[in-house]
């Protein structure tokens, strides 16, 4: 059990990134009164977290209507990981956010950006959904799945504090470290997504 949630916990941290999501919060509502700025904080996660959570839940059941097997999707799960983690490595993945962030931010006046961009395609991207849906179908077993939703609940968790802290945070870390601490959260996931696309290919053939 300690084995998988540190698993799972890693892999949710690392496709969610909140050290990741912090500049870019930071940035989007640095026009926003304090007030506000928490209460998109809030709203940003828990709109997350019900996502995640459905596909988490009735995931596997969707596959199933639509005729996917779970190797499959395993070997799918696992290209579209190691393409983000390509993205972290080479830091394609923060130009994008800078990118969308930039889009948002030209208008006059500060609007709710919670659902969009935040909560989605941020925090429950497809990054996200694929590794909750992967993580949940591969590990049977009511046991197995409250200890992979307690690690996702606590990457949620500190999410939300890393969103809540966004300008200290960033004071904090500064742009220099927060590009290290990408860099090698990409390679760990390139490792986990590899092995979702043997494990899928090892089921299959």
């Amino acid at each position: 059990m300690t084995e998988l949630f540190i698993s799972a916990f890693i892999t949710f941290f690392v496709v969610i990134d909140p050290p990741g999501c912090a500049p870019i919060y930071a940035s989007l509502t640095g026009s926003a009164p304090a007030r506000e700025r928490r209460i998109m904080a809030i709203r940003a996660v828990f709109v997350a977290t019900v996502i995640l959570l459905v596909f988490a839940l009735f995931g596997e059941g969707l596959l199933g209507a639509l005729g996917i097997s779970l190797d499959s999707f395993r070997i799918a799960g696992g290209i579209m990981l190691f393409l983000i983690a390509l993205e972290m490595v080479f830091e394609k993945r923060t130009e994008r956010r800078e990118v969308r962030a930039d889009e948002i931010r030209g208008k006059p006046e500060y609007e709710d950006v919670s659902i969009f961009p935040m909560a989605m395609p941020m925090i429950a991207g497809p990054g996200s959904i694929a590794a909750v849906m992967l993580l949940t179908a591969q590990n049977d077993g009511v046991d197995n799945a409250l200890v992979i939703l307690g690690a996702l609940g606590s990457v949620l968790a500190l999410t939300l504090l890393a969103l809540l802290a966004a300008g200290r945070l960033m004071r904090l870390l500064g742009n220099k470290v927060e590009a290290v601490i990408t860099r090698v959260l990409g390679v760990l996931l390139g490792a986990l997504a590899v092995q979702f696309v043997v494990d899928g290919l090892n089921a299959s053939f």
